[in-house]
């Protein structure tokens, strides 16, 4: 059985695997019935400044052994965005 470190890396890697993005960090982690979701910030556009890069929320559903079952990206943001707003 995996813990949430070891999704939590799991989900990144694969991701960056198939979308062809950086990894940043995990934003979010949940335990649930049949396995595992996963919130991941991915950087989709580099900028120097880094302040202007573009990131996005990847969510990703993994089962108990940590395989990537479905992803999908939910949201684009600006790395200098402090909220929510568009």
């Amino acid at each position: 059985m995996l813990n949430g470190f070891e999704v939590a890396q799991r989900a990144s890697e694969q991701l960056a695997q198939i979308t062809g993005l950086k990894p940043g960090t995990v934003s979010a982690l949940s335990e649930e019935d049949q396995g595992w979701r996963v919130t991941v910030d991915m950087i989709e556009m580099k900028y120097i400044p880094d302040t202007r890069d573009v990131l996005a929320l990847y969510e990703a559903r993994l089962d108990s052994k940590g395989n990537l079952l479905s992803y999908q990206r939910t949201r684009r943001y600006r790395r200098d965005q402090t909220t929510d707003e568009e």
